[in-house]
């Protein structure tokens, strides 16, 4: 009779809850399918020497989580391509590691591309070892390396995974350059009435005082203002920051994220935005994974995870208790009015006819260009708005402050007549 090994475990089950265990078999194989009739979709499984359970995803490496999403996305889009052309062209996936490992500048990224290396090395699995660095792949990104691994298409997948990197990183570069104008011409809004409230306009107050004359009812709210601004600077800076600290504390909570969630798909201009590009957010990844022979429940499960809006996560949530009960997914689009009707009848029709990958990578593409167009236009619009909303208080400043001159002028002018 064999001997038990003692094996730990990272996985899901299918209501996306991760946890953490050690099973006794005879060989990996057989703990991942003992896992596996659990209900239990393993992200990390290796043999445990003293018998201690890993920590779960979320738990590790805390440096990780400070990595910003765009830099992971860079770092992504180089590896995921690199490492394709190289295992396409027959090189082995440590000999492929190592010169990845060579080439990676930044220290946390060389040491997260080393730490894949020395695991592939011992024996692990890729994806087993993308697993221990959830802050820069995510369940997605190693459920496809997975399958890649498991049907013999490493090559293929790491292609189709280079691809939905490059996507997501196109539609956050076409966003964040769209925004970097109409912020920059705030700012300069806001730097210049402070400005103009803290240092022009004090030493018009002096001058208004020794004329002696009666100021007009705008010039009487600017002073005001500068008053209020010079006198209690702190409490406005306290303000702001309060403000945002407890806009930040509001949102970490499930209620106040829930709102703010649904406002954003809700709001009129910028809610359909906003849907339109989760909705092709969604759309590519399904249709990805569906494509790569990932199984439909943990498709939408993996989905879910990443769709990030919580309205969008209860939409998938319906999808994986329809697909569950033998439904089609579209009908589960169709009841949602997140969901356009042509989308919920597109994906109708690629079920009927058994090519809803294919035909879910293409909605993506039509909505991500449509959406290119739309952030473009809105830019078009929002500059020229900004340009106009700056000069009309910058010269309502600027007016409050000459009008008692303007005043002075002419009852000198009539007085002297």
């Amino acid at each position: 009779m064999s001997a038990t090994l003692q094996f730990a475990y990272v996985a899901f089950d299918r209501a996306g809850k991760a946890s953490s265990g050690v099973i006794e078999s005879i060989g990996q194989a057989e703990a991942r399918e003992a896992l596996r009739s659990k209900g239990l979709f393993v992200t990390q499984l290796e043999e445990s020497a003293d018998g201690a359970a890993p920590a779960l995803p979320g738990a590790r490496t805390n440096h990780e989580r400070r990595v910003g999403r765009g830099k992971v996305l860079k770092h992504l889009m180089t590896f995921t391509r690199q490492l394709n052309v190289l295992i396409s062209s027959g090189t082995p996936l440590v000999q492929a590691l190592g010169a990845l490992e060579r080439q990676a500048r930044e220290p946390k990224w060389h040491a997260v591309v080393a730490d894949l290396r020395k695991r592939v090395e011992e024996g692990a699995s890729l994806s087993d070892a993308m697993s221990c660095h959830p802050a820069y792949f995510d369940d997605v990104c190693n459920s496809l390396v997975s399958a890649g691994e498991a049907g013999g298409r490493l090559d293929s997948m790491l292609e189709r995974l280079a691809k939905l990197v490059r996507s997501e990183s196109h539609v956050r570069n076409s966003v964040t350059g769209a925004m970097v104008y109409p912020c920059l011409l705030m700012m300069i809004s806001c730097v210049v009435m402070i400005i103009l409230l803290t240092f022009v306009l004090p030493r018009f107050a002096g001058l208004f005082e020794q004329l002696g004359s009666p100021l007009p009812p705008t010039t009487k709210m600017v002073m005001a203002a500068s008053n209020l601004l010079r006198g209690y600077w702190w409490a406005a800076i306290l303000g702001v920051a309060g403000a945002i600290f407890g806009a930040r504390t509001w949102l970490r909570t499930p209620s106040g994220r829930r709102a703010f969630d649904t406002f954003l798909v809700k709001a009129p201009v910028l809610g359909k935005m906003m849907r339109s590009f989760a909705i092709a957010r969604i759309t590519r990844l399904l249709g990805i994974q569906l494509e790569s022979k990932v199984p439909l429940l943990e498709a939408l499960r993996l989905t879910r995870q990443a769709a990030g809006n919580l309205l969008f996560q209860d939409l998938l949530t319906s999808a994986e208790q329809a697909a569950t009960r033998g439904q089609s997914v579209s009908s589960a689009f169709a009841a949602s009015d997140l969901v356009t009707p042509a989308i919920s009848e597109a994906m109708h029709s690629g079920e009927q006819t058994g090519q809803l990958a294919m035909l879910l990578i293409n909605v993506a593409d039509f909505l991500d260009e449509e959406n290119d167009v739309v952030v473009r236009s809105l830019t078009s619009i929002i500059e020229p708005l900004i340009l106009v909303v700056l000069g009309v208080m910058v010269g309502f400043v600027a007016l409050s402050m000459f009008l008692p001159l303007f005043d002075l002028t002419a009852t000198t002018s009539g007085g002297g007549g």
